[in-house]
């Protein structure tokens, strides 16, 4: 079965407008970041890397919604659709927060600047990098809003492998420059789910 987001205009119309709301939140977020550059670079393509596998992740899970519909979600389509809609618009708050709490140290390139802290506030008293919680949560709710297993399993998978990628980059480098307080910091907190990795 056609997701709503496909066949219905109400749903249409809500699915591209939630997705124009993440387009320019990442977008404002990458002008934040071109403010906040001046240390040295440690990204070793990783960005690159992010980008390719959520286009990719994206792309393959429309295809998917569109041409494998035996894999549509058939039951509770309107509430799974707007829970999905919902999970994108707090994983908004949750990069915003995120970004918000590290202040002049983000940037969207890995880099660590002179005078740089650890952070262990906001939602980073929970997680080490709740911004990438954010984007895989955004991930999460576009597949849910599509009503596809398939296009969920995509979105889960392909882009979550650009964040470990670039995980594995971004504490190499702050682990480097930071030393034992950033040690200190990622023993006690996972990655991105809290107490799971």
């Amino acid at each position: 079965m056609a997701p709503l987001a496909y066949t219905d205009v109400g749903a249409k119309y809500a699915f591209y407008v939630v997705l124009g709301m993440f387009a320019a939140s990442e977008w404002s977020i990458r002008l934040r970041s071109q403010k906040n550059h001046g240390g040295t670079r440690k990204d070793r393509g990783s960005f690159y890397v992010v980008v390719f596998t959520a286009v990719l992740g994206i792309g393959a899970a429309f295809a998917l919604a569109h041409s494998v519909q035996s894999a549509g979600i058939n039951v509770a389509r309107w509430p799974i659709f707007i829970i999905g809609l919902a999970i994108v618009i707090l994983a908004m708050a949750l990069r915003r927060w995120a970004v918000l709490t590290l202040g002049q140290f983000f940037t969207v390139q890995v880099q660590v600047r002179s005078g740089q802290t650890v952070v262990d506030t906001g939602p980073y008293r929970w997680v080490r990098h709740p911004s990438y919680t954010a984007i895989t949560m955004s991930f999460v709710g576009i597949g849910v809003a599509l009503e596809n297993w398939l296009s969920l399993l995509v979105l889960i998978v392909v882009p979550t492998i650009g964040l470990v990628v670039r995980i594995r980059v971004e504490e190499r480098a702050l682990l480097e420059a930071l030393g034992e307080p950033y040690r200190e910091f990622s023993a006690t907190r996972a990655r991105l789910i809290p107490k799971v990795w």
